[in-house]
């Protein structure tokens, strides 16, 4: 668990969190340190089974989609799971085409979907979109830091 919270660290070296937390700033950071436009949609109906989240790379932009149907904090932090697939690089296998029959697959650089953390790089997103939210929280040195450090969130 160390050596994966140290790399999820070096991941977010250099990346600006906003403090007090705004996905839209954070997002926006995301997307010029890519060079290319992130887009947060909800996407309903997604089914059982199915991914609460999903990042689609295309060539010209980051799609990412979550589930509009839970809490708007679970969904801030279905979104935040997929921009850390975007931000480790993660790639993934093939495109959710029953989600997207439309979709040329061909178009498609990178599909990745949030239903469970049962691999490595699924691990490493959960474990980066929670440092991602913790670096916004306040200093140590205010009594919500402090609880937070007991609880065991470390700032970056």
């Amino acid at each position: 668990m160390e050596g994966l919270r140290r790399r999820c660290e070096r991941r977010l070296r250099g990346i600006r969190v906003p403090h007090p937390f705004d996905l839209d700033l954070f997002s926006a950071e995301v997307a010029a340190r890519r060079g290319r436009p992130l887009h947060r949609r909800p996407l309903s109906g997604l089914g059982t089974g199915a991914p609460c989240g999903l990042w689609l790379a295309l060539p010209s932009a980051d799609h990412v989609f979550y589930d509009p149907g839970t809490t708007p904090l679970h969904a801030e932090h279905i979104v935040l799971h997929e921009i850390a697939h975007i931000l480790c690089d993660h790639s993934a296998g093939p495109a959710f085409a029953h989600l997207f029959p439309d979709l040329d697959p061909e178009l498609v650089v990178r599909a990745l979907g949030r239903s469970g953390h049962t691999t490595a790089d699924e691990r490493e997103a959960e474990m980066l979109a929670s440092m991602i939210r913790t670096a916004a929280m306040p200093e140590r040195d205010d009594p919500l830091g402090r609880f937070a450090g007991a609880l065991g969130a470390h700032p970056l």
